[in-house]
């Protein structure tokens, strides 16, 4: 339930991300209340997850889904740069926080 947990504080981490994103773009209120409102939710799943997960390897894995996922959420919502080096390197991010999982 604590890698649930976890994944779930990930996508708030994404989310937050993005709204703060859109918040930057366009400074409308919901999305400041979004942005709050993901981050509340990531940190709160974030704290359920530590309980059991050794905090290195849970922050790792949940920056890594955060600047994974809202690298990738950028660049589909707000026409950021679709390079290949981008992409490789989110792809090294990914294979990374994969790999911490497996030696630890």
């Amino acid at each position: 339930m604590d890698w649930i947990f976890l994944i779930l504080a990930g996508c708030g981490e994404m989310s937050g991300v993005t709204a703060l994103g859109f918040y930057s773009a366009t400074k409308k209120k919901l999305a400041l209340v979004s942005m709050v409102t993901s981050f509340i939710f990531s940190f709160s799943f974030l704290y359920l997850s530590l309980q059991t997960i050794p905090m290195s390897i849970g922050y790792s894995i949940w920056t890594g889904i955060g600047a994974a996922g809202g690298s990738l959420m950028n660049m589909w919502l707000f026409n950021e740069s679709k390079s290949f080096k981008r992409f490789f390197f989110i792809f090294l991010i990914i294979v990374s926080v994969i790999g911490l999982k497996f030696v630890s």
